[in-house]
């Protein structure tokens, strides 16, 4: 199969490129100009080679053309554009115009989703992130040789229930909390500063709490922690990471658990609450 990998920022991209061309596919490599890491182009040349194709955020005609030019018929998108830049910076073609004309809500979900169905619409079928990356999935209960302690049990039991909350009104996915009072919120910032932030509201000793959101689609929005997250665990002294389990992929799952190990940080992976989230 010829997969077609729309590739933004991080470490994302390249563990799809890497897996999928273990699995013996070729790619087609369609990198955001605004997002992707130049390291990309050394990715793609490693053999098997991978086509490689830099477009500006905006351009989904080109990229419509340039996959459909590849013979491709299913494609992954992996690696984050950041929010600010998704409706500040874009620069839409005709095809992109058609999508944005046709939101009822301008948000990043409902502009992904638009993209997605116009991909479909060209044939295009969209896969979960996470369809060649399973491994790299959290998993329910302790992920580390250090569970969360009773007390710490608890300040996940409220983080969850925050987190939920404020997932559910698509504001942030995040909360950080201590001795069962909510510390920071997340909103556009993101995961690793939201965690520096309550680091410096509340110092050492935080949770945090990281979940997936109602019908989250998997498709283009899986929740991501990796290296990064636990780097600035670490800074401030945050001692418990807990995630959606099946939903969250960790970036390098095993440097990630041995790193969080070194600092003395527990990761508890939790069971979602809803079914609900779209894989197809």
């Amino acid at each position: 199969m010829r997969l077609g990998l729309i590739a933004g920022n991080g470490r994302f991209p390249f563990l799809v490129l890497d897996a999928a061309r273990a699995l013996g596919h070729d790619v087609t490599v369609v990198a955001v100009k605004e997002e992707a890491s130049p390291d990309l182009v050394g990715a793609a040349a490693r053999a098997p080679a991978a086509d490689l194709h830099w477009v500006s955020l905006g351009q989904l005609g080109t990229c419509i053309r340039l996959l459909d030019d590849a013979g491709v018929t299913q494609a992954v998108m992996a690696g984050q554009v950041k929010h600010a830049k998704i409706f500040s910076g874009i620069v839409p073609d005709l095809k992109m115009m058609g999508v944005l004309a046709r939101l009822a809500v301008k948000s990043t979900d409902s502009l992904i989703g638009g993209v997605a169905d116009a991909l479909a619409r060209e044939g295009i079928t969209l896969l979960p992130s996470t369809a060649f990356l399973e491994e790299q999935l959290a998993h329910e209960g302790a992920m580390t040789r250090r569970a969360p302690g009773r007390e710490e049990r608890e300040d996940v039991a409220y983080g969850e229930t925050v987190a939920r909350t404020l997932a559910g009104m698509d504001l942030g996915q995040t909360a950080v909390v201590k001795d069962r009072a909510a510390v920071a919120l997340e909103a556009m910032e993101g995961t690793d500063e939201v965690i520096r932030r309550a680091g410096r509201i509340a110092g050492a000793g935080t949770t945090v709490v990281k979940v997936s959101k109602p019908g989250q689609d998997l498709r283009f929005d899986v929740p991501v922690v990796g290296m990064g997250t636990i780097e600035a665990m670490r800074e401030v002294g945050a001692r418990v990471l807990a995630i959606d389990a099946g939903r969250t992929l960790m970036l390098d799952k095993a440097d990630l658990l041995l790193r969080a190990e070194e600092g003395g940080i527990a990761i508890w992976g939790l069971r979602p609450r809803d079914e609900g989230s779209r894989s197809a």
